[in-house]
């Protein structure tokens, strides 16, 4: 594969913004070769309320990666998010057309369209089209219709959609930041790129997105995404308690969450339930002892209330997650939020770390699930390059490889 090739994945969220720089490996998997990460100013709930601000944020994250990697960069493939998207389940039905009937890239192209020809909400556009399956002749789960003798072809198509502006303003901050937008990619979608294996999407599994202020869910079943939504709070409602039950500041909230905040009581001891932090009050000096079982009363009630919010939604889309949950982003690093998950899911919960049969090189340094993000968008990056170097592939093909239908992984 060409060593020209630099895929670039710009993980843009409300609290932190991630860079990752990756090179192809003879092995089909992805090395990363730079790693960046940046506060992030000018967004509020995934949405864009300062093009300078943001794009001043972009530029120390991408700044950070391309001097780990020595790489100078000009693309990324970057994440889409927000509390405005809304997903939907749609299905379209076209004749094949051809005297043998015979199933073409166009017939595939045409089924799409009619799934997708919906009525928008003026200043509103479809961000993504997923397709799920094809039905030919009403034999159904067929990933692949092309070549297929039929008369009948109908697409199953779940599409996304959002306010035009949001996705020209994101935009906007990339540029300004010095860079074109190479894709943009669904955020949830991204981070199951980089920590789902093909039969956790076949057999069923949700993934879980927690950031600071908005957490997004993705269901997959069947190898396809059958359900996506976004609910608007994150991690940073955890900061917010512990400011207001402990007379902090948010800094030194955010501070105690971090080092010390537990949302489990039944994983902590006698001992350490006693243990005291030492907590400076807003506007004092002084500090004060607070022990950890207290902060976790502080905290537990809220974690059961989001993961309620989310296990509430699965149940409405009635799906199956026999293959799990999978907890992404900066919000699952709280300290025992994936036990408190499996109770309320009653399904097998993980923290979602990156699969090591996609990445190598820097992979361990961005072995968290705060990165799965930006590792996900790094290797669609890839893919996309490799497509585009290969040329030639049937239009249909492109447009389901495009939208991660068909599960071409590189091994």
């Amino acid at each position: 594969m060409s060593n020209e090739i630099h895929a670039v994945g710009l993980d843009i969220g409300t609290s932190r913004i991630r860079c990752v720089i990756g090179e192809p490996a003879p092995d089909g998997r992805m090395n990363i070769v730079g790693l960046g990460e940046s506060e992030s100013k000018g967004l509020r709930r995934g949405v864009v309320t300062s093009t300078e601000a943001v794009a001043e944020s972009i530029r120390r994250a991408v700044a950070e990666a391309e001097r780990v990697s020595g790489v100078e960069i000009e693309s990324a493939t970057v994440n889409l998010s927000g509390e405005h998207l809304q997903g939907e389940n749609k299905n379209g039905v076209v004749a094949v057309a051809g005297p043998d009937k015979e199933i073409t890239d166009e017939d595939v192209d045409r089924a799409i369209d009619s799934a997708s020809a919906m009525p928008l909400t003026p200043g509103w556009e479809i961000v993504s089209r997923l397709p799920q399956e094809f039905i030919v002749d009403g034999q159904d789960g067929i990933t692949e219709p092309i070549g297929m003798n039929g008369s009948r072809l109908e697409a199953l198509v779940h599409v996304v959609t959002s306010p035009s502006a949001a996705r020209q303003n994101l935009i906007k901050a990339v540029t300004k930041a010095g860079l074109d937008v190479e894709n943009l990619v669904l955020e949830p979608l991204a981070a199951s790129e980089s920590v789902l294996t093909d039969d956790d999407k076949e057999y069923g599994c949700a993934v879980v997105n927690m950031g600071a202020e908005i957490t997004s869910l993705m269901i997959f079943g069947r190898g396809a995404v059958q359900h996506s939504s976004v609910f608007p709070f994150g991690s940073m409602l955890f900061t917010k308690d512990i400011a207001t039950g402990l007379r902090v500041s948010i800094p030194e909230a955010n501070k105690i969450k971090h080092h010390y905040g537990c949302v489990a009581s039944f994983l902590l001891d006698e001992e350490e339930k006693q243990e005291l932090i030492e907590i400076v009050p807003f506007g004092r000096s002084e500090t004060r002892g607070l022990s950890k079982e207290i902060l976790c009363d502080i905290m537990q009630p809220r974690a059961v209330e989001l993961v309620q919010h989310v296990a509430s939604a699965v149940s409405k889309a009635k799906a199956q997650i026999s293959g799990g949950v999978f907890l992404t982003g900066g919000g699952s690093l709280v300290y025992g939020l994936a036990e408190i998950a499996e109770q309320v899911f009653d399904a097998p919960t993980r923290v979602g770390m990156l699969d090591p049969a996609f990445f190598g090189g820097l992979a361990d340094e961005a072995h968290g699930p705060q990165w799965a993000t930006a590792c996900g968008l790094g290797l669609r990056s890839m893919k996309f390059q490799i497509r585009s170097e290969a040329g030639g592939k049937s239009s249909a093909r492109k447009v389901a490889e495009w939208f991660g239908n068909f599960r071409d992984k590189f091994r």
